[in-house]
């Protein structure tokens, strides 16, 4: 894989007219989310691109791009449940809470057993209270965490609420614990592996990271960039904004009601029950627009519009 700091393109030249649509992308350790964004605007030509979700540098897997008009829909993915496979190392620390970091502990874990981490593990399942760790983008009076974590300070983190839905036990080898996790928006799985290694008595920090899913969107879906820059292979590989919009309920409109929608007007939908926000389509199948109902009329009324 080419150093993310080289701007070579594959030079495909200008993209088609109005593109838009989903890539999924399995992002290539030592990239950070924008490098990749920088590099599939260089791949296609189109300057509109927006992920769904962060990874870490260090973290491989699913990264989902959405591109021109579909950057709109970036805030109807990003808060999809997300899916890791994780290796956690005992008996080190490290400032960074993961591999990358510099080693700031060292323990014996050698006498640790399975048998110890799976009556630790249900503490951190459900709805629980995490401390992000220093080496974070989130900010303090407008300065990112990891800007003050490179200066040598360490400032106290308000616990912020995840919920992790599953942590399966995949391997335990050798002071090694390999788990499957399925986690909220917002859960960093480095303080995971802290507070694993804290209860533990041994320290622990993560040692890989790989997303395999973020909702519906697997790693069975996902491209390399290198597949990406095939003679121009990555327009084929792109999902529509209603694929992309799976995880929604859908509504087939009649003629009359993809106008009245695409002026900004309410439209009656009979049978629609059991959510509040519902994806629109025409008779053959592209995406109209999301349609909110509202609970004082029980009228469905366009919160975006798109293909107009």
């Amino acid at each position: 894989m080419t150093d993310p700091a080289q701007s070579g393109g594959s030079g495909e030249g200008t993209p088609p007219t109005s593109v838009s649509g989903v890539l999924v992308v399995d992002k290539p350790a030592g990239w950070t989310s924008h490098d990749v964004v920088a590099k599939v605007r260089r791949i296609t030509g189109v300057r509109r691109v927006g992920h769904a979700g962060t990874l870490d540098p260090a973290a491989t897997g699913v990264l989902v791009l959405c591109l021109g008009a579909a950057t709109r829909l970036v805030q109807y993915l990003e808060g999809l449940r997300k899916t890791y496979e994780a290796t956690v190392l005992f008996g080190v620390e490290t400032d960074t809470w993961d591999s990358s970091g510099t080693i700031v502990s060292q323990r014996d874990a050698g006498a640790l057993k399975l048998t110890e981490l799976q009556g630790i593990l249900p503490r951190y399942t459900g709805d629980i209270m995490q401390v992000p760790p220093m080496y974070s983008a989130l900010k303090r009076q407008g300065t990112p965490l990891y800007r003050l974590a490179r200066r040598g300070e360490e400032v106290e983190r308000d616990p912020r609420p995840v919920t992790i839905s599953s942590m399966d036990v995949l391997r335990w080898d050798q002071q090694r614990l390999s788990l499957r996790i399925v986690c909220s928006k917002g859960t960093y799985i480095r303080s995971l592996a802290h507070d694993i290694g804290q209860d533990a008595g041994t320290g622990a920090c993560l040692e890989v990271l790989r997303r395999t899913a973020i909702g519906h969107f697997t790693l069975e879906q996902a491209h390399t960039l290198e597949e990406l820059e095939q003679h121009g292979a990555w327009l084929g590989l792109l999902q529509s904004s209603a694929q992309a919009l799976a995880h929604l309920p859908r509504r087939s409109l009649s003629e009359e009601e993809v106008a009245e929608l695409r002026y900004g007007r309410p439209v009656s939908l009979a049978g629609v029950e059991g959510t509040e926000l519902l994806c629109a389509v025409d008779s053959a199948g592209r995406l109209v627009a999301l349609v909110g109902r509202d609970q004082r009329t029980g009228m469905w009324r366009p919160e975006k519009v798109f293909g107009l």
